[in-house]
């Protein structure tokens, strides 16, 4: 057997925090737009550049987020901030352009049973509404950029098996639709190193530069370790969660997210800058614990530190 060589890993990476989105959704607990507010500033200030900041969605089926106009609109007041935002459906995106978010992000199950149980709409009625946002999104003359992200494309708690060629499908097919951008996401915790870079090397010939994300999630503990799996395709743009939160009401006993401090303790580590300034991100995932006391935070920078050999990592770019 002949092996290929390792590819060499990027020089840097983008880290979205998505923990005022993904993450308070799946807190019962709504946190005082105030506190959104601050985390936002004081993420900014550890060098965050990607936000997703909200989801328009109706009040009543998510209060936690009802107040992503107002968290948008500060969002967009910090100079160099890309803000996004999730969207359902059209309605959502009108809102999101209307208010100038720099990116919607809408979500696409690849398993059907997943998709009618989230959205109820099958993936096909998800395209099919993806294009309705990309022809709103021209008509308006709107510069939000229209991502899509394949959720459960490892695998489904409902459904199980996700075939690969479904998940290709559904790439061709949004792209078509008018996606700027697509992201493969690990809902609920399946994926494995190895099937990261399967499904990857099955998309990158398919949807190039436009395959620039990865959404993991660190429920059986391998979330670092898929993150490494597409870093070694050449993917380097990466959703995380401060303190790990967040998860999928469809996967019971989820721990979340990966946690935003170990990717950036991990990309720093192997020499890729993502700009964090380590001593910021841990204070701030310390007063996060403060305002969700009660709930379970992961994560595991917070309690060993940096290592004295990494001293100079300490803002998140190599020596």
């Amino acid at each position: 057997m002949t092996l290929s060589s390792p590819r060499a890993l990027p020089r840097q990476a983008v880290i979205r925090e998505v923990g005022p989105r993904d993450g308070l959704q799946s807190i019962a607990a709504v946190l005082p737009t105030a506190e959104k507010l601050e985390w936002i500033r004081e993420a900014y200030e550890t060098g965050q550049r990607e936000i997703e900041v909200g989801s328009f969605v109706p009040p009543r089926l998510m209060p936690q987020l009802a107040d992503t106009a107002q968290v948008l609109e500060f969002a967009k007041t910090l100079p160099g901030l890309k803000a996004s935002v999730l969207v359902p459906n059209l309605k959502g995106a009108e809102r999101a352009i209307a208010a100038e978010a720099d990116l919607m992000l809408v979500p696409l199950s690849a398993s059907h049973a997943h998709s009618l149980a989230n959205l109820r709409k099958s993936p096909d009625e998800v395209v099919a509404e993806i294009g309705r946002i990309r022809a709103a999104r021209d008509a308006s003359g709107s510069r939000t950029l229209l991502e899509v992200g394949i959720s459960t494309a490892f695998g489904c708690t409902i459904q199980g098996r996700v075939e690969p060629a479904e998940v290709l499908r559904l790439v061709k097919a949004v792209l078509d639709a008018g996606a700027d951008r697509v992201g493969l996401a690990d809902t609920v915790g399946y994926a494995d190193p190895a099937t990261v870079r399967q499904l990857f090397e099955l998309i990158l010939p398919v949807a190039g530069d436009k395959l620039n994300c990865g959404h993991f999630h660190d429920t059986r503990g391998l979330g670092l370790a898929n993150v490494y799996a597409a870093l070694e395709l050449g993917i380097t743009r990466f959703d995380a969660c401060l303190g790990g939160i967040g998860g999928c009401p469809h996967a019971p006993g989820a721990s979340g997210n990966v946690a935003t401090e170990d990717l950036a303790y991990m990309l720093a580590s192997m020499g890729m800058a993502t700009g964090q300034d380590f001593e910021k991100l841990l204070a701030l995932r310390g007063k996060l614990a403060r305002w969700l006391e009660g709930q379970t935070l992961h994560g595991t920078l917070w309690r060993a530190g940096l290592p004295r050999t990494m001293c100079d990592l300490k803002q998140g770019v190599p020596s």
